[in-house]
């Protein structure tokens, strides 16, 4: 066959491969599209893929301008938005080309945009295989990236409308951009005097520049990019040196890469205040134009240092970074402090910081889970980066080594690079896989081949005949066995990576077929909520469709906060129309006047003076709040103390297998007073502790466990606990225990008298209740709740005060409180309630027959009423 037919026709079946996995990847990202779209309204994947929506809705009403600032979340300020616009923009872009009008239609229509873009990795990670390797290295890696699960997957699923998976793609296709710029740009000798050699490095440094530019303005985030490069331009200069290379390409790839993103930043403009690398502000400007001034730097050192002793140009180098360190500690403290801080922000992690998910740090059984072969496949690919940096000197696989070493790091600080380390992983992975299949497959290609036998002359003497001799056949080396064991075993594990990634990858897709967004049946209960609080709560006078400028931006005197753990502040606004005072930026959350301050305090005063200085009319609380993430907002409200003042842990014997121990949390007193406590088990009524949980243990140096063993729970009548606990406890048995505590299985029973709240009341709450029937004796705890803040009406008396209440879920329960200095402050109204929570007949005052009736107004002003 003529060979330059087959490698057309070859070229055509990887065209081909590459447009097929393309599709594949695009296919199984849209399978769980029809039953998240079902319902008839939006529906997202994820608590950022709704702001996300929010502002696709403001590019689309407002001709696709961006809004920097949102007054529509962190009341009473407003929020600087820090996010890039590209991923929106681009996302409605989708959703005006398909003609849609309404939030539903525009939700189904943006929420393509991940999955597209989950499909279109696919040739860029192709592309930069081909360019380290071959087309099966390529091949290897489009092949991996189609599947592979964890993070990177779940993030281009369709519904996940949120920036990451564009922030991978757009850092990916940076990659390439630089990786052809650094490989292309060292075919020819460029001399910085003849202008003529400076056209195309200068043209690949302006296609990385925008490439990079791309990456910027999806998020700031980008500049991890540009460190990356520095590192990589520092070594490749070391090298170049050492071999007595200029290393002229390199710095105008680089002069003209990090001109073009400074130039393209400014003309952006930049919107945030300070010199933070998370933000659009002057500090990436200053980056880049150090990283300019750097690279000329090492280039005229270079010149100076040429005729001295090689080691003189990385001591210099070293010299240099430590004076220049210490010059800027002593000199420019201020500045120092800003890098350091920057640095931090980037690598370092706090007690608060980890309490949200995609900060935590990595750990080695979750990267096996999210790759697993995938990392056997990675490690070998590192060994050929190593391998082709070291002995062929090729500087892209100097760039791609440090690029994957630095996401790696980046990713066991923060697992929320890990879906930037899929790119890394899959590229490596195809590295290995393609480099043993070309050594192994030319190794099985090659045939054995007779060598023909050679005459060999002989000269037996003067005048006798000459005669000749055949030499043994000789066979040239077959197969390399070698060769072919590694074809199969990296064959395997490529095989096991892709199935493994696949089966995972599908568990996800499935699962978002029933539970995905608002499918989940907890995430149903807070639609509800919000829905409700859409449609029956005051309007706060915000145009939710308008973008508002920050400075001067004052909100309407009608205008209010809602208070609930940031987790859901994006839902607030987007699904309720309302500001929330919290969001998941993290906003809102810390300090004297923050979300969790307000939901741990158990001084009702506090949490008063916290709602007038953010000016909160409505709290949601949910179960998790009130137990899952509960250790959140204690270690937000104190780094230091986090859950001591209010949980500790123990175990449990498993009810299943008693012979198991499982474990679980006790509960203080203390956690009981915290305001999420009093709203979400109580509904903010006055609770004796009637009935308490008595319990029986082991102590821990019985079982060997850390922690004491729960081996009985019994909730009793509270002076028969303690006659209990005083009995056992006089005639001890070794290694137990007895006492009486707050159980995480009954929140509804607190050890101690917890007293009324005076100015919350419930206005709704959702239908289901996930904890009712969970364990014996549950109580119908509902999952969300809507609280108003209102000053309450004042009823001059003594003693305890009640009203029967019915909710709208036709719940029935009792308030209660207890008078303080002669008065009780009660809030609700027994008339002319706007909320479907309602009282059914008038307050009565214990032991008096005295009742009272409290008109609306009168809760919502302050007045007193007489009793």
């Amino acid at each position: 066959m003529d060979r330059t037919v087959f490698s057309k026709k070859w070229r055509y079946i990887v065209v081909g491969l590459v447009a097929l996995f393309t599709m594949l990847a695009l296919w199984v990202r849209l399978i769980p599209m029809a039953a998240i779209t079902a319902s008839g309204e939006v529906n997202l994947l994820g608590n950022d893929a709704w702001y996300n929506f929010r502002q696709v809705e403001l590019l689309v009403a407002n001709g696709l301008a961006y809004a920097w600032f949102d007054p529509m979340t962190l009341y009473p300020t407003g929020d600087t938005i820090h996010w890039g616009p590209l991923f929106p923009t681009i996302a409605a872009v989708f959703a005006i080309l398909s003609g849609a009008s309404t939030p539903f239609e525009m939700s189904v229509a943006a929420s393509m945009t991940p999955a597209l873009m989950g499909a279109a990795m696919v040739p860029v990670v192709y592309f930069i295989g081909k360019r380290l390797g071959d087309w099966k290295s390529g091949l290897f890696a489009a092949a991996f990236v189609v599947f592979v699960g964890g993070a990177y997957f779940q993030r281009s699923v369709f519904g996940f409308l949120d920036h990451h998976i564009a922030e991978t793609l757009f850092s990916t296709l940076f990659a390439l951009a630089y990786i052809v710029a650094i490989s292309k740009g060292r075919e020819q000798s460029v001399d910085i005097k003849i202008v003529e050699t400076l056209r195309r490095p200068a043209f690949l440094g302006a296609v990385a520049g925008i490439a990079y530019l791309l990456g910027l303005f999806v998020m700031p985030t980008m500049i991890l990019f540009a460190l990356i490069v520095t590192i990589y331009t520092l070594l490749q200069f070391i090298i170049d040196t050492w071999q007595s290379r200029e290393s002229t390409d390199l710095l105008v790839i680089n002069t003209v890469l990090f001109a073009v993103a400074t130039v393209g930043l400014l003309l952006f403009g930049l919107k945030h205040e300070g010199f933070s690398l998370a933000r659009y502000s002057l500090g990436h400007v200053l980056s880049y134009l150090l990283i300019i001034a750097g690279t000329w730097a090492l280039y005229l050192l270079a010149k100076v240092t040429k005729e001295r002793p090689k080691y003189i140009y990385p001591l210099s180098i070293i010299g240099i970074g430590v004076l220049g360190l210490v010059g800027m500690m002593v000199a420019a403290p201020e500045a120092y402090a800003i890098f350091a801080s920057n640095f931090l922000g980037f690598f370092g992690q706090s007690s608060q910081i980890l309490t949200v998910g995609e900060a935590k740090a990595w750990s080695l059984d979750a990267a096996w889970g999210t790759y697993g072969y995938g990392l056997v496949l990675m490690a070998g690919g590192f060994a050929v980066l190593g391998y082709e940096t070291i002995v062929k000197r090729r500087s892209e696989h100097l760039f791609v080594l440090i690029w994957s070493a630095l996401i790696l790091l980046s990713t066991w600080q923060h697992v929320r690079y890990e879906y930037y380390l899929a790119a890394n992983v899959t590229l490596l992975a195809g590295l290995c896989a393609g480099m043993v299949f070309d050594l192994g497959w030319k190794g099985l290609a090659a045939p054995k081949k007779k060598v023909k036998p050679e005459k060999e002359k002989k000269n037996p003497g003067k005048g006798k005949k000459k005669t000749t001799q055949k030499k043994p056949e000789k066979k040239t080396a077959g197969p390399d066995p070698l060769g072919i064991l590694s074809m199969i075993v990296v064959g395997i594990l490529s095989v096991a990576f892709i199935v493994t990634s696949a089966q995972s990858s599908m568990a996800y897709v499935e699962f978002n077929k029933a539970y995905g967004g608002m499918n989940h049946p907890d995430d149903q209960q807070w639609q509800e909520a919000l829905f409700w609080m859409g449609e029956h709560t005051p309007d706060p006078g915000v145009d939710y469709y308008k973008i508002y400028e920050k400075d001067g931006y004052e909100y309407p005197p009608e205008s209010y906060g809602v208070m609930s753990w940031w987790d859901y502040g994006h839902w607030i606004t987007t699904i309720a129309h309302r500001i929330p005072n919290a969001n998941p930026f993290q906003h809102g959350v810390a300090g004297q006047n923050g979300s969790a301050a307000f939901f741990v305090t158990g001084d009702e005063d506090e949490a008063v003076r916290i709602m007038e200085a953010d000016g909160t009319r409505y709290i949601v609380t949910d179960y998790k709040m009130d137990s899952g993430i509960f250790y959140a907002m204690a270690t937000w409200a104190d780094p230091v103390k986090k859950m001591a003042p209010y949980q500790s842990g123990v175990y449990a014997l498993n009810p299943m297998n008693p012979k198991t121990a499982m474990g679980t949390r006790i509960y203080t007193p203390a956690y009981f007073n915290t305001m999420v406590s009093r709203l979400h088990n109580f509904d903010g009524s006055m609770v004796e502790a009637m009935q308490v949980p008595y319990v029986e243990y082991y102590e821990p140096g019985v079982t060997g466990l850390p922690a004491p063993v729960i081996t009985s729970v019994v909730p009793m009548n509270r002076t028969e606990a303690e006659a209990k606990v005083a009995a056992f406890n006089a005639n001890p048995q070794p290694g137990k225990g007895a006492a009486i505590i707050g159980s995480e299985v009954r929140l509804d029973l607190p050890t101690e008298k917890v007293s009324a709240l005076h100015h919350f009341r419930l206005a709704f709450e959702s239908s289901g209740s996930t904890l009712s029937g969970m364990y014996p004796g549950t109580p119908d705890i509902k999952n969300v709740k809507v609280y108003e803040y209102v000053p309450g009406a004042r009823i001059k008396g003594e003693g305890t005060i009640e009203v029967d209440l019915v909710t709208n879920t036709g719940r029935n329960f009792t308030y209660r409180q207890e008078s303080e200095n002669g008065e009780f402050v009660v809030p609700y109204s027994t008339s002319g309630t706007p909320y479907d929570v309602k009282a059914t007949g008038p307050y009565r005052i214990v032991g008096t027959g005295t009742t009272v009736e409290v008109p609306e107004d009168a809760v919502m002003q302050g007045l007193v009423v007489g009793a």
